[in-house]
């Protein structure tokens, strides 16, 4: 499958059903009672048709308090396509995106986004299909010092915004080891901090262990002047103790940033982050790559078929969840798109003190149960008929 026929599901539904009924699968489909469309400023969607991409906005309301005032953040979600072709120089594709998503965090910011983050290894074609080192390799670099995080650094200063970038980390403290990390620039342009992917797949075409493994910084949670953030990378969110730790720690929103193709994840992809919103009481923001990739050499995919250049399509269709079940459309499946959500950070008490999910947790319990699952002479506790 190399293109997609359906675009966009909630343009679907809004092309196709009638205003009540629309109205109703919405609610039932997105959880919202009220139109939750956020008007944009004009400037950013200049940018956007001037540059071919797409720009949505919508928002979440909280329940107003008496004792704390609403605390207002937008965040910004960039899905993006490569943009030369993968046979060019390293420096040409990597300076092509560059320019791409600087025009894109520029609309963000047009848009009043406090907090913006890029899709997985946003710097590079998701080459790991491969299973080629070279010169894939070369795309890495440091998290802190390297040359990504000088150039949005700058940015985000500029702009007064948090960005949260992924990117193929070089690990120069630690024997030039590779690692899949996502970085946390402040708005005064600081370095924040790093997380590193906790979960890596073994699964279809994604062979990411061939160049990084499991990443050894635990589940940080990054304190900045829009919120508590963290970053669940990718297959980590097909593990609900990933997204669990992060809400432990605190976190109030958890990104997403993701690089996953159709026929594999698709089902999954509307549910997973949505579901950790409501079971963790904060906001996710899953963020997937668009676009099919190209690569000068044929791989198998070790499913029989044979071998191709192909990689994708990945289908996009980034949104936003809040905790208390509901979420925003997604983005387009095949185009370039920044999505602006608004949210009251208030929603996450609020919908703790509601649900009681956090005290009702049992953390004791499965701590006790995990550690008895772990052991190599670990029984399950099933109960027969003797």
């Amino acid at each position: 499958m190399s293109a997609f026929e359906l675009k966009n599901l909630n343009d679907c539904l809004e092309k196709h059903l009638p205003p009540d009924e629309l109205k109703e699968v919405k609610r039932i489909l997105y959880g919202v009672e009220e139109d939750q469309t956020l008007e944009l400023p004009t400037s950013a969607k200049d940018i956007a048709e001037q540059n071919g991409f797409d720009i949505k906005g919508y928002r979440f309301t909280a329940r107003e308090e008496q004792t704390r005032k609403r605390r207002i953040v937008r965040v910004g979600a960039i899905q993006n396509s490569i943009v030369i072709p993968t046979t060019a120089p390293i420096e040409k594709q990597r300076e092509a995106i560059w320019n791409k998503v600087k025009t894109m965090i520029k609309a963000a910011a047009e848009a009043g986004c406090n907090i913006v983050c890029t899709q997985e290894a946003w710097t590079m074609p998701f080459a790991f299909c491969t299973r080629e080192k070279f010169p894939w390799c070369e795309f890495a670099e440091e998290a802190e010092n390297g040359p990504t995080t000088k150039m949005l650094a700058e940015l985000a200063k500029a702009y007064n915004m948090v960005i949260i970038h992924s990117i193929l980390e070089r690990d120069m403290e630690h024997g030039e080891t590779i690692w899949n990390t996502a970085v946390v620039i402040s708005n005064s342009g600081r370095y924040l901090g790093k997380h590193r992917k906790n979960h890596i797949p073994r699964v279809g075409d994604f062979n990411e262990s061939t160049y990084y493994m499991e990443g050894n910084t635990g589940h940080p949670v990054f304190e900045t002047e829009f919120g508590k953030l963290a970053v669940n990378i990718c297959y980590g969110r097909h593990h609900p103790q990933n997204w669990m730790m992060f809400g432990l720690n605190g976190a109030e929103i958890v990104f997403n940033p993701s690089a996953t193709i159709g026929r594999l994840s698709e089902p999954l992809w509307s549910i997973e982050a949505r579901n950790a919103a409501i079971a963790n009481s904060y906001f996710t923001v899953p963020i997937n790559r668009v676009g099919t990739e190209q690569f000068p050499n044929e791989y198998t995919s070790g499913d029989g078929n044979k071998a191709h250049k192909e990689f994708g399509p990945f289908y996009g269709s980034s949104y936003v969840a809040a905790p208390d079940g509901s979420r925003t459309p997604s983005l387009s499946r095949d185009k370039d798109g920044l999505l602006v959500v608004e949210l009251d950070l208030n929603l996450c008490r609020q919908m703790k003190d509601f649900w009681g999910f956090r005290m009702t947790q049992r953390v004791p319990l499965y701590a006790e149960s995990f550690k008895k699952a772990s052991e190599h002479d670990f029984k399950p506790q099933i109960i027969k008929e003797t």
